[in-house]
């Protein structure tokens, strides 16, 4: 009898237990750049979209490395731009009659800022993105170096592993900032009394 009720108890406990997941080889497992930089704690390989699951060569891969670090060094500069400006502090003097502390951050900036200003800021863009980028044989030793031979601030004299770091540090910085300014714009279309930065 005690038999027979302990069977039926383990039977019922069995009906509430998950089924163990077959494993199973995915992309993210089999992708060749599962140890890339950037692959590392606490995240280590994420790609939810499976983005790598269609880079076949370490062509496309650098290209998509270049443009993360790209918008990554451009985020934090956007962060410490809206910063900057929300702590109160501006170029002196104006810009065809409109004062530089008149110019709000974020999106809103676009409104007010004159022709001029806008169109002298996507020439320096377009200069940088085209004109001194990464001009081959320059001797650029990773994706998203651009000293040219030229710039060098000591890192020549860097070990490999303090290299290494350096430019995880830059990568993982970048992707922070691409979410915190992305919260900050989408919290300033809201129109609400965020981003909470503007509250503090």
């Amino acid at each position: 009898m005690k038999l027979a009720i302990l069977s039926a108890l383990v039977s019922c406990a069995a009906a509430f237990t998950g089924v163990a997941p077959a494993k199973s080889s995915t992309a993210l497992e089999a992708s060749k750049y599962a140890q890339e930089l950037g692959a590392q704690v606490p995240l280590g390989y994420w790609d939810p979209l499976r983005v790598l699951s269609h880079v076949d060569n370490d062509e496309k891969f650098n290209f998509f490395r270049e443009a993360e670090i790209t918008h990554g060094r451009v985020a934090m500069l956007a962060m410490l731009g809206q910063l900057t400006v929300r702590a109160g502090f501006h170029f002196s003097g104006d810009f065809e009659g409109v004062a530089y502390a008149d110019i709000p951050p974020g999106l809103a900036a676009f409104d007010v800022m004159p022709f001029g200003l806008k169109a002298d800021i996507f020439a320096t863009m377009a200069f940088l993105q085209c004109g001194v980028r990464n001009i081959e044989g320059t001797g650029n030793e990773f994706p998203g170096d651009y000293r040219n031979g030229w710039i060098d601030f000591g890192w020549d004299n860097f070990s490999d592993a303090e290299k290494l770091k350096k430019r995880a540090i830059e990568l993982n910085n970048g992707r922070a900032a691409m979410m915190g300014i992305t919260g900050l714009v989408v919290h300033e279309q809201l129109h609400t009394s965020m981003p909470i930065i503007g509250q503090l």
